[in-house]
């Protein structure tokens, strides 16, 4: 049982009873009237379900990894899990697991989601307004969906050249509970100590849900997981130093009951430790929150649904920096002090159905949000739109207005900004789109968007000029962003005999920050992709896909450190003359690279992923053999230009990186 989302869809079916035998023809046979209720994904959403993910070369089965095949997606870098979306920064998209907040989606480095792909049923990316009950972020949303109780015993075990996972659901008590554990283990420290032996990594993660129905219209729900991360390098010295090391923990209680009418209601609790250390444990995080939420659906009339709730969170921030933590530790530090921060809000979503030709949906977010002596409310108007002119042609819009806190770093457990001081960041984000269904089940949406930010803390794309500064620096400034553009996406199913999917985001996205204006530093003017899955017949499925990214701005960047990093032993006047002679070698070098006939953007990237699946049936069991690579071609792609007096000036490459896995995968 779940909480249906404004958008859903009511369609009232007259179906005759077939008459008794020996009444053939009887005029009094009387219609049975069946209501199917339904849910039409808002218009802000692209979805990717599970049957689909599967299939998609490079994705490895992850549903979170396939987002990047979505357009207006651009990644940081190519196979970097985390992006930009229509120009927000990864800092300011946000994650919810079944209506549960989490600090990130994927592990360390290169590593899959933090939930095991058999629980995920389907993942939306709500790249516009999203529905006024997510919230909370000025950028964009993540929202996935864990599967429905099966009734079955199901299980599913995976073995894999980086980690092994399992999966097993069991009902009990004649279907009226069902209890499902799954666990993943990584060995990818063992492997890749192969290739680079001053490294290491290992990654974990379990989700364990426990549900049972007391009554037709009431169930309740225990759902728990939780992540763990490690990545360490050993130095030169022999000296181990701890990147990373960070683990999350969400419990979540949750009572769902169905109500007259065809509504349903939650109300649920929510208890979460997230906890990062690093630099051998000089600086620490741990934050603990607490969150209690309410949900309501009701029909109130034909055609018209309320969706409605209410939450409050209390979250505890602790950050400690130890003896021996560096200057940028206790520069941090300052940027994210101990405190408790305060959270309230709530939302309707109104969904209208105007005919059959006509959705509205109108909705409205409150937030206020408390740090300190400090109080900041965000007030969110949202709209969406939905015309449907024939089955195969529809037309939708939304604008909507977004609300969050500074977020200076995404993606690491207990860390979040403190302060409220300079207010909240805002987002004016809309779009309007036409999609179109061409035979053979192929669906093609043209999409145009702008968004405009507001007071935004954007430390990695509000890059000021050649500027040196500080992170701290960085991270306080705030800025004004811009993004449009157009998507374009053809798409038939990749879980069907012959799928595939071409989508190309063509946008423009700039900053404006101390009296400047320029473009964003992971300005990607064109993004385009392509997959494809054939099923070759006898168990046997053929993938793949084509990355094309254009460059980022080329920014000169310039190695000073040397200028102060003096020999020992000489006298101070010594020192002054070898730090002014320096000085001098460094300036000459900038003016010489600034006179360089550079391009304004760096080289294009392109990166080819492969699938090869064969796969027996054995009922009631499968087993798979699945192969996959991740830009076989062994591409680099180019970051920047950077420029020394011991090495002069030249590209900065990245990579390559080649990610294999070669795994056994068998279910029930």
């Amino acid at each position: 049982m779940t909480t249906r989302a404004a958008g859903a869809v009511c369609l009232a079916i007259a179906v005759h009873a077939a008459p008794a035998r020996g009444q053939e023809g009887s005029a009094d046979a009387e219609p049975i009237e069946v209501e199917v209720v339904g849910e039409r994904p808002a218009p802000s959403a692209t979805t990717w379900t599970h049957d689909e993910v599967r299939a998609v070369p490079g994705a490895f089965g992850d549903a979170f990894r396939a987002l990047e095949l979505s357009p207006g997606v651009t990644p940081i870098a190519s196979g970097v899990p985390y992006f930009f979306l229509r120009g927000a920064p990864p800092a300011n998209i946000g994650y919810d697991l079944d209506g549960v907040r989490i600090p990130l989606l994927f592990h360390v480095g290169f590593g899959p989601s933090v939930v095991h792909p058999a629980l995920v049923d389907r993942v939306d990316l709500h790249a516009g307004a999203y529905p006024a009950r997510l919230g909370r972020y000025a950028g964009g949303m993540v929202e996935a969906r864990l599967v429905e109780p099966s009734g079955l015993l199901r299980a599913e075990t995976q073995i894999r050249l980086f980690d092994t996972g399992a999966f097993v659901e069991a009902p009990f008590d004649g279907g009226r509970g069902a209890a499902l554990a799954a666990y993943r283990y990584s060995y990818a420290g063992a492997v890749l100590s192969l290739a680079s032996p001053d490294v290491d990594l290992s990654y974990a993660d379990y989700q364990a849900r426990l549900g049972y129905s007391f009554s037709d219209q009431d169930r309740v729900t225990l759902f728990a997981f939780g992540s763990h991360d490690v990545l360490e390098q050993t130095s030169a010295a022999g000296d181990l130093d701890t990147v990373l090391d960070s683990d999350f923990h969400r419990v979540d209680l949750r009572w769902d009951r169905a109500l007259e009418g065809g509504g349903s209601a939650r109300t649920a609790v929510t208890w979460g430790f997230d906890r990062s250390s690093s630099s051998g444990g000089e600086l620490r995080a741990e934050a603990q929150l607490g969150r209690v939420r309410a949900d309501q659906v009701h029909r109130l009339g034909p055609g018209v649904i309320l969706t409605a709730g209410a939450d409050a969170l209390l979250e505890s921030f602790a950050l400690s920096v130890h003896d021996g933590g560096t200057e940028g530790d206790e520069a941090l530090a300052r940027l994210l002090s101990s405190r408790v921060d305060v959270t309230a809000g709530a939302y309707a979503d109104l969904a209208i159905s105007v005919g059959p030709a006509l959705e509205l949906v109108p909705g409205l977010r409150v937030d206020l949000f408390a740090s300190g002596a400090v109080v900041a409310v965000g007030v969110d108007p949202r709209l969406s739109s939905r015309v449907i002119v024939t089955d195969k042609l529809r037309f939708a819009q939304t604008v909507g207005v977004v609300s969050q806190r500074p977020s200076y770093l995404g993606a690491i457990p207990g860390v979040a900004p403190a302060g409220l001081e300079g207010g909240l960041q805002r987002g004016l984000l809309t779009s309007a789109s036409v999609e179109v269904e061409l035979p053979r089940e192929v669906t093609t949406e043209v999409t145009f968007f702008r968004n405009a930010f507001f007071d935004m803390t954007d430390a990695l794309g509000s890059r000021v000029g050649e500027r040196e500064e500080s992170f701290e620096d960085a991270a306080g400034r705030r800025a004004t962003g811009d993004a449009h553009g157009l998507e374009l996406s053809v798409r038939r199913s990749l879980s069907k005999q012959i799928g595939g999917l071409v989508s190309y985001t063509l946008s423009r996205s700039t900053r404006s920050a101390s009296g400047e204006t320029f473009a964003h530093a992971f300005d990607r003017r064109h993004v385009a992709q392509a997959a494809l899955s054939f099923k070759l017949g006898r168990g046997w499925t053929f993938g793949q896909r084509i990355v094309v990214l254009s460059g980022t701005p080329l920014a000169l960047e310039f190695d000073r450190s040397w200028v102060h990093e003096l020999p020992e032993g000489l006298t101070a006047e010594e020192r002054a003359a070898e730090q002014l002679r320096r000085v001098r070698e460094q300036v000459e070098l900038e003016r010489a690279a600034r006179a360089l006939d550079l391009p304004d953007r760096l080289p294009p990237f392109l990166r080819v992923d492969l699938r090869l699946e064969k796969r027996w049936w054995l009922p009631p069991y499968s087993l798979a053999f699945v192969a996959e690579a991740q830009n076989t071609m062994g591409a680099r792609e180019t970051l920047s230009y950077e420029c020394a007096v011991s090495e002069g000036c030249g590209p900065v490459h990245f990579g390559p990186i080649v990610i294999p896995s070669v795994g056994l995968e068998a279910s029930l």
